[in-house]
């Protein structure tokens, strides 16, 4: 099945979100869905945060690669609360910005680091970190694999990385498929499911969580956020574009209530190389 963005236009829509997501309507409502205001794009609450931070393991000395970090949410907090050295990377690069001035406030100085990098051709040597996350990001991209083996080859042996995805369930047609496609990220269908795809690119998994259940209900408070907001929202995007927001919101409830749309958080450590 096709994707329902492009990749060109997917980063359109993606920076086209990180140009507003400081508007104050916009942090309310990520507030409200996240207990957050980094400014994000992903589903990571506060309580998924934390319990990344207990995930990855990492502290004072470790440096840690966040893949698609945007404006810092969640890698600036795990780095606040463990001590590590970061570096975030992503394509679009306005978001990156945003996380260096708040990396600054909120102390982080001397510990942060930036790079505008494809997730699945990081321009880093090999072994370079000790741990990997990235929030919500391979669902947005069509290089999954790719980006998996590059992490892989860029975190040092035994290293771990912890991350979060949003996927359809293989096989969906017809109707079911299109109203999945369409409430789900752009590229979160995939012709190989998660668990085989991260142990052929040379990760051991040693955590699975299915989050689907705190995603509806996130979902939920995003619908009621925004209908709440929605005179501020409507000024930030236009009318039209701010119901065809809510209504995309309305349909992933949907959605997700019928088991056509899932979400998981992955732990694995490094244990051979990729498969090729």
């Amino acid at each position: 099945m096709p994707a329902t963005l492009t990749a060109e236009a997917a980063k359109a829509r993606f920076l086209a979100e990180q140009r507003v997501a400081f508007a104050p309507a916009r942090l309310a409502v990520e507030c409200a869905v996240c207990g957050s205001d980094y400014g994000g794009n992903s589903w990571t609450t506060m309580a998924e945060a934390e319990l990344v931070v207990e995930m990855l393991g990492v502290g004072p000395g470790d440096r840690l690669l966040e893949v698609g970090g945007g404006s810092g949410w969640p890698g600036l907090y795990v780095a606040g609360h463990t001590g590590c050295d970061l570096v975030m990377s992503d394509i679009p690069h306005l978001g990156l910005g945003t996380a260096m001035a708040r990396a600054e406030a909120d102390g982080l100085a001397g510990r942060y680091w930036a790079a505008v990098a494809d997730g699945g051709a990081l321009p880093f040597a090999d072994a370079s970190f000790d741990a990997i996350s990235h929030s919500d990001v391979l669902c947005c991209l069509p290089g999954k694999f790719e980006t998996l083996a590059s992490t892989r080859r860029a975190v040092r042996p035994g290293g771990r990385t912890v991350f979060s995805v949003i996927s359809i369930p293989p096989g969906l047609t017809g109707a079911a498929y299109e109203r999945a496609a369409a409430a789900a990220p752009p590229f979160a269908e995939s012709d190989e499911e998660y668990p085989a795809m991260i142990e052929r690119a040379g990760w051991k998994i040693s955590e699975h969580i299915e989050l689907t259940g705190q995603y509806l209900d996130s979902a939920r408070i995003t619908v009621a956020a925004e209908e709440e907001n929605g005179e501020a929202i409507q000024e930030v995007h236009g009318d039209a574009d701010f119901a065809a927001r809510l209504a995309r919101r309305k349909l992933l409830v949907t959605v997700l209530k019928e088991g056509l749309a899932r979400r998981d958080l992955f732990a694995a450590t490094a244990a051979s190389r990729a498969l090729t």
